[in-house]
Formats: C-alpha cells, sequence, structure tokens
C-alpha cells in the first residue's frame, strides 16, 4: 500500500493550574475555536470540545505523524499565550493529560458527553470523572499525582 490510512481518534481531558476555575463560559467557545485553529495547524481535526470552568474535554482526529504530547504541548502553549494576550488574564494549565483512543462507532456518544459537561459535573466531580476514565481504560494511576 502506498498511502497510510489512518483514523486516530482520541479523547483528551486535562485542567487548569491547579483546578481554578479560569475558563468562564462566556469565552469559553472563543477558547474552543482558537484550539480547533491550533489543532489545524498540526493537520488534526477537533471535533469536539467542552469542559467546565476548571477542565476541557477535547476529541481529536490526529494525523499520522502527530504525537497527542506535541499537540497538547501546542495546544497548551498557545492557548495560554492566548489567555494572557486576548483576555489579559493569568492563566496556566496543569503538566499532564489524559488521553483515550475512541472507536469511529462511538464517537457520537463521546461528543455528546462532550456537548453535556455542565450537566454531568452537577452529579459528579472532575476527579470523579477521571478516575472513572482512568478504571475503564485500564490505565494504572498513583491518586497522589493524579490531580497535580
Amino acid at each position: 500500500m502506498s498511502n497510510t490510512l489512518t483514523n486516530i481518534v482520541i479523547h483528551i481531558i486535562f485542567s487548569t493550574k491547579n483546578r481554578a476555575p479560569q475558563i468562564k463560559p462566556e469565552f469559553a467557545e472563543r477558547l474552543y475555536s482558537y484550539i480547533g485553529g491550533i489543532a489545524r495547524n498540526l493537520d488534526c481535526t477537533l471535533l469536539a470540545a467542552g469542559g467546565i470552568e476548571d477542565h476541557i474535554h477535547l476529541l481529536v482526529v490526529l494525523h499520522p505523524t502527530v504525537a497527542v504530547s506535541d499537540l497538547l504541548r501546542d495546544v497548551k502553549s498557545n492557548s495560554s499565550k492566548w489567555f494572557h494576550e486576548d483576555l489579559k488574564a493569568d492563566f496556566e494549565w496543569q503538566r499532564g493529560f489524559a488521553a483515550f483512543s475512541v472507536s469511529e462507532s462511538n464517537v457520537p456518544e463521546v461528543r455528546a458527553y462532550i456537548a453535556n459537561q455542565r450537566e454531568h459535573h452537577t452529579r459528579r466531580s472532575y476527579e470523579e470523572e477521571l478516575v472513572a476514565f482512568l478504571q475503564r481504560h485500564n490505565i494504572t494511576f498513583d491518586r497522589t499525582y493524579l490531580l497535580g
């Protein structure tokens, strides 16, 4: 086969530093749009973005030459710069992230999950949500470092 054919869909979750409630609803859509542009610059496609004040979910189709860590490095650094320059806000993301592969058949379900974050978090905290995802995907973790 002379072409590289992929469909690498990843659900990514990460929070603001110390889970500070800094992603305000009045500018969240602008932030998501900006992140979509960062993804496009890497030949990736942002399918969905959402969250609440202290964390964000992204559903991304990765280009086969882009590592998840490279995408997140660019998303975090450039969106932090956007916060500083456009919103004149002191802002930082947490250092790490969680990323989970998504089957094409589950993309609609993950999109809906991301779209309903505000409602979802009336019943479950960010920590409970993250732990559930890690357990569902059989990822070993140490709670001491989970939310740092």
